[in-house]
C-alpha cells in the first residue's frame, strides 16, 4: 500500500488531479494546525478521518482515508491484511454509535500481530464515532490514545468528530463531488438559483434556460442526490457542498 503525504487541507492540495480516482487513497498529513486545534481541547494520540458522502467512498470501503498515524503501521496493517481480522474495524463497519476498541476486544481479543504493530507504534484505545446522513454511516472518526478517554472526553470528541471530518473532506468534496454524482452545469446552476428562492420561471429569465429545461435539471438533480423534492434537493446540495 503506498502511503502520499498530500494534505487535503494544505492550499492548492488536489491541483494535479484530474478525478476523485487519481487521488491517493491512503493520505498522511503529519501535523496539522486545524487538528492540533482540537487535540489542545482534549489531548489525543492520532487520528483517522476515513469516507467519503459519495457512492463507492462511503466508511469501510477504504478508499478515503486521512490520517497522522505513522506510515510505517498503515503499511504493515495493510501488508498484513489486518483489517480483515481486526475486531475493532469489523465491529465499527455495523455500528451506528461509537465504538471502544477496549469494549470490542473485550469480546473479540486481536490477533497477536496486531497487538504487536499497536504496541510498537503506540496506537492505543482506539475510538471511533460515525458520521452519518439520513441514517447512513458515510464517514468516520477514529482518535487514539495511550490512556483511555473518559466519559467528558469521550462527549466532547463526539461533538467535534463531524466537523474534523467536514474540514478535511471538504477539499475533495468541493473540487469531485459533482463530477461524481454526475450533476451537470445546469443542474448546479438551478439548484443555486433556487436555494436563494427564486422560482423556476426566475431562473429561466436568470439563466436564459426555458422554464421546461429548468424543470427537468431540477427534477434529474433531486434524483441523483436522493432527495425527494426541490428544497430537499437544495439542502443536500449545501450540505455536499455543491453550491453555496
Amino acid at each position: 500500500m503506498s502511503i502520499s503525504a498530500l494534505s487535503m487541507v494544505a492550499p492548492n492540495a488536489l491541483d494535479d488531479f484530474c478525478d476523485l480516482q487519481s487521488v491517493p487513497v491512503h493520505r498522511h498529513f503529519g501535523r496539522n494546525e486545524i487538528v492540533d486545534r482540537f487535540r489542545r481541547s482534549v489531548p489525543f494520540d492520532y487520528i483517522i478521518i476515513s469516507g467519503l458522502d459519495v457512492d463507492g467512498y462511503r466508511f469501510g470501503k477504504g478508499h478515503s482515508i486521512d490520517t497522522d498515524l505513522p506510515p510505517a503501521f498503515m503499511e504493515s496493517y495493510a501488508a498484513d491484511a489486518l483489517s480483515q481480522s481486526d475486531p475493532f474495524v469489523i465491529a465499527a463497519k455495523t455500528s451506528f454509535t461509537r465504538t471502544e476498541e477496549k469494549d470490542v476486544y473485550a469480546v473479540s481479543p486481536p490477533p497477536a500481530r496486531l497487538v504487536y504493530l499497536a504496541d510498537l507504534f503506540g496506537v492505543h484505545n482506539r475510538t471511533l464515532f460515525p458520521i452519518k446522513r439520513s441514517g447512513v454511516v458515510y464517514g468516520a472518526v477514529c482518535f487514539t490514545r495511550n490512556d483511555p478517554f473518559d466519559a467528558d472526553e469521550l462527549a466532547f470528541l463526539e461533538v467535534i468528530a463531524e466537523p474534523i471530518h467536514t474540514v478535511v473532506t471538504r477539499p475533495l468534496m468541493e473540487r469531485f463531488a459533482a463530477q461524481e454524482l454526475r450533476l451537470s452545469k445546469g443542474e448546479i446552476a438551478c439548484l443555486a438559483h433556487a436555494s436563494v428562492g427564486l422560482t423556476s420561471e426566475e431562473i429561466a429569465s436568470v439563466t436564459e434556460y426555458q422554464v421546461d429545461t429548468v424543470n427537468t435539471y431540477i427534477k434529474a438533480a433531486v434524483k441523483k442526490l436522493g432527495a425527494t423534492n426541490r428544497s430537499q434537493a437544495v439542502a443536500e446540495a449545501i450540505r455536499r457542498r455543491l453550491i453555496d
